[in-house]
């Protein structure tokens, strides 16, 4: 997947605004923009804090890219969210149209508040509806603070929100 140049990057994308829809046409999008995208499974998330929301779909996207963290954030991941109807609020569990968020970027750790990009994401390690669809999507990949395998740390997680795979629901990508 990935030349020299390039790095292998996972991607978060969530939504509970018309999410089928939404998931779908943003992994379109993201294969349209990086032709080798992979997805994981899609899965059926209860809304973490606002409970009265409505439920989340979830997965994850395996791009290669030599764009650097902040291009690919603010250059590609922000501007599509908007594309797709995202409003930002200061209410973090706000329902959305679409969230993309990078959750790695190769081996990278990288903090940068001013660009407000943790990386590897901090909640892989506690939220499994993080947690699963990196796992489902690179269940070997090492996590480069943790030194375990996503799925070792997906399969740690015992607590929380429901995940379920919905099935049925395949967003392609090669």
């Amino acid at each position: 997947m990935e030349s020299p140049e390039q790095r292998k990057v996972l991607i978060l994308m969530g939504s509970n605004i018309e999410p089928r829809f939404n998931i779908v046409r943003a992994a379109a999008i993201l294969v349209e923009l990086f032709p080798r995208a992979r997805f994981s499974r899609v899965f059926e998330t209860e809304p973490v804090g606002a409970r009265k929301a409505p439920w989340f779909l979830n997965a994850a996207a395996a791009i290669a890219t030599d764009l650097g963290p902040r291009e690919l954030k603010y250059d590609v991941l922000r501007p599509l969210e908007s594309r797709l109807g995202r409003e930002r609020s200061s209410d973090r569990n706000a329902p959305r149209t679409i969230d993309l968020d990078i959750a790695m970027y190769g081996d990278q750790v990288l903090s940068d508040s001013a660009a407000r990009l943790e990386i590897p994401d901090p909640n892989i390690v506690t939220d499994s509806h993080i947690a699963l669809p990196l796992a489902d999507l690179e269940p070997d990949m090492l996590h480069p603070l943790e030194g375990r395998t996503l799925k070792e740390i997906a399969d740690s997680l015992v607590a929380g929100p429901v995940v379920r795979p919905v099935p049925g629901m395949d967003l392609g990508g090669g």
